[in-house]
């Protein structure tokens, strides 16, 4: 095999690598390019083009340079690709039209990004949130930075034990095989800052990702000159204990905003994304009273600017730090802040029920203009969670108000699925689908070519399960065991329920097996079988969450259930894809009010996959009585045994008299109209109103567009 030279491309495929490197293709025309180009080769990349053209032959790209067919799609890339960057143009953006010409940028700092599973930096829900951020960003023209890390080890493989025990992998990224390059600054030199930390200074290098017209700036510690524990700083997402949870907050804060500073780019908002990113405000602050300004006018003018978005109603996702850490690490910082070092201490200092600490959350608080929780509900929660920093006012008027979270629909929704919408309702609904009269079009669409998408994303799933399993027997000499608890023996044609998250205790992920005899007449009924599919991956601390994860894994082996469950392991974006896409119901079931939002279930309803979810998060406004089922048991309060077993009992209830028996009701052509009705119904309904496109108009309107006019 012989590996074509980068540098010396067909001329006619000249910008091929340049179309690898700038990630707008996941969800543009793109992706057509490089499945013609070797189709094989792409699945076994993992759909990761910048390595797949590292491998290619070079008699693979000489053929393509010929094929009328592939030019015609390379074409269309590179010229949405270019569309896309573009910031003027014939066509204006939505940014233009709305707010128009203006100075400086929104930067967006969160602690991790997910683009695409070939950058591995994220671990759940708050990077898939960040990255679909950034896409729609781009797609509505926002003048838009993102700041995150480059995790040379990413997040963890996960890897399940023979007795079911999750067991973390770091593996090193292969830079080469990234679509990242270097950033440079303004004279074409790499951009490299100097963080203060601790009585040190640890030198941090700047990558950056191109999305369309969005950068994203991610920083590594991983150099030379650092000395070997501070190499080790920005290795793994979530790594370490407290003390290096801390220092790589500080890295992302301070170098953030030096790494900005050095590239020319002056924010005009500056949006926090969880706690994490809440050391931003040290650093503007620092650079405030070295101009000068005194200490309120300073506070004053970083709260006008800076927006905070919480994620979290659960006490141990708020990072809290001990004052004696906060000093030692911040002893470089002390110098600049003279007289006000107390006061910004204090800034942070909260009381979460284990004594005074350092809270960052607290901090971002008590220093943002503009402060929003993930959901209504979330608003609620949050309000009365932290009703100390604002004792005196009454719930209504403590400054956090709610922007629901929504998910990236070009993105998320399968290629089959936009397909058919192309050919029933237009391609115009890739730019109208925030609008919620547009989607009524859905119920013309004939029940007959809706099923037939549908059953072949659940055989896309299946293919995808049986190969993944048949890989862990040959590859990793897996035993029948893990075979099976893989999905080997799941029925294609069977009701699938899917269940995929972070497993962790509030969200419940065993609460189906609650009454285990029950389930077993349900699964193995066989007229109507039903199937459960789970995935997700417990925090690498998490002990209670991993022994969740076990039990899912012993059910699945369990004989009683008839291979009728099944555990995926090494959950990340692809397998998302494919879950949300291919399931026919998308099951739900944390403890309420502990989900802020949830966002898996709003992909899985835009493509057709109804929700069966508590009433929590985003579903408390997303369900309206025939998109979906609402999980209710009518128990509330401390017993939490009382509330689990009432909750499981109207969960098998639901399933038991509408779910399989709608699913199963077929017309004499094998139709199932009143399901169909139903995934309508969850199509039109959550894709609009829980899109990041309305997402991003309520910042825009709310946040962004108010601190660019002042």
């Amino acid at each position: 095999m012989t590996p074509p030279d980068l540098s010396t491309l067909p001329e006619r495929l000249s910008r091929l690598h340049e179309l690898a490197l700038d990630l707008s293709w996941t969800w543009n025309t793109g992706r057509d390019v490089f499945r013609r180009l070797d189709y094989l080769l792409w699945r076994q990349s993992a759909h990761n083009p910048v390595l797949m053209l590292r491998q290619l032959e070079q008699a693979s790209l000489d053929r393509a340079a010929n094929d009328p067919d592939f030019l015609a799609a390379y074409d269309r890339a590179i010229q949405t690709m270019d569309t896309h960057r573009a910031q003027n143009g014939h066509a204006r953006t939505y940014w233009q039209a709305t707010v128009g010409a203006t100075e400086g940028v929104v930067a967006y700092f969160s602690a991790e990004f997910a683009l695409h599973q070939s950058l591995p930096i994220y671990a759940g829900g708050l990077g898939v949130l960040a990255g679909d951020h950034c896409k729609e960003a781009s797609d509505l023209g926002i003048p838009f930075v993102g700041v995150g890390f480059m995790y040379p080890q990413g997040y963890f493989r996960q890897r399940v034990s023979p007795d079911g025990w999750q067991q973390e992998v770091y593996e090193q990224l292969n830079w080469a095989d990234a679509p990242i390059v270097k950033a440079q600054t303004l004279d074409r030199k790499p951009c490299v800052v100097a963080v203060p930390l601790g009585a040190r200074t640890v030198l941090v290098q700047v990558w950056e990702v191109r999305l369309g017209r969005v950068r994203l700036l991610l920083l590594d510690t991983d150099l030379e000159q650092n000395q070997p524990w501070d190499r080790e700083l920005s290795a793994r997402l979530y790594g370490g204990g407290q003390d290096t949870r801390l220092q790589q907050e500080i890295v992302l804060g301070l170098g953030g905003v030096l790494a900005l500073r050095a590239l020319g780019l002056t924010p005009a908002v500056w949006h926090l994304n969880e706690g994490h990113a809440a050391f931003v405000i040290l650093q503007r602050l620092r650079d405030l009273l070295a101009e000068g300004l005194p200490w309120e006018p300073a506070l004053v003018e970083v709260r006008r600017t800076t927006v905070f978005t919480t994620h979290t109603p659960v006490p141990a996702g708020h990072d809290a730090f001990p004052f004696h850490l906060v000093e030692q690490h911040l002893a470089g910082c002390w110098g600049s802040m003279g007289d006000e070092r107390d006061h910004f201490l204090a800034l942070g200092t909260y009381d979460n029920g284990a004594g005074p600490q350092f809270n960052m959350t607290a901090l971002a608080m008590r220093s943002a203009g503009a402060i929003n929780a993930v959901s209504q509900l979330h608003g609620d929660v949050t309000r009365e969670m932290f009703a100390p920093l604002w004792p005196d006012m009454p719930p209504g008027d403590r400054p956090v108000g709610a922007i629901t979270n929504g998910v990236h629909v070009p993105t998320w929704v399968a290629v089959d699925l936009g397909r058919l919408f192309d050919r029933q309702l237009g391609a115009q609904w890739r730019d109208r689908y925030d609008e919620p009269a547009f989607w009524t079009a859905i119920f013309d669409i004939p029940d007959e070519e809706l099923w037939t998408v549908r059953r072949a994303l659940r055989e896309s799933l299946f293919q995808f399960v049986r190969e993944r399993a048949r890989a862990r027997f040959a590859g990793e000499d897996a035993g029948a065991a893990r075979v099976v608890a893989g999905g080997a023996m799941l029925d294609p044609h069977a009701l699938t329920i899917g269940f995929a998250r972070r497993f962790t205790g509030y969200k419940r992920p065993d609460l189906i097996f609650r009454d285990a005899d029950r389930l077993a007449r349900l699964v193995n009924d066989a007229r109507r079988p039903v199937q459960f599919v789970f995935a997700g991956k417990a925090h690498p601390a998490d002990e209670a969450g991993k022994h969740h994860l076990q039990n899912i894994y012993h059910q699945a082996l369990d004989p009683k259930f008839g291979g009728r469950v099944a555990f995926v392991d090494d959950y990340d974006l692809h397998v998302a894809h494919l879950l949300v896409q291919g399931c026919d119901v998308w099951l739900n079931n944390p403890r309420k009010p502990l989900e802020a939002s949830g966002t898996s279930g709003m992909k899985a309803a835009m493509n057709g996959v109804p929700h069966l979810s508590i009433g929590d998060g985003w579903w408390a406004e997303g369900y309206t009585g025939d998109n979906g089922w609402l999980i209710d048991g009518g128990v509330t309060g401390t017993d939490l045994d009382a509330v689990d077993t009432a909750d499981a009992g109207a969960l098998y209830r639901l399933l038991e008299s509408d779910v399989i028996p709608r699913f199963y009701e077929r017309t004499t052509k094998g139709v199932p109209t009143r399901w169909l009705a139903m995934v309508k119904q969850s199509i039109a309904t959550v894709t609009p109103r829980f899109s990041t496109r309305r997402m991003l108009k309520d910042y825009i309107e709310r946040a962004y567009a108010p601190a660019f006019r002042r």
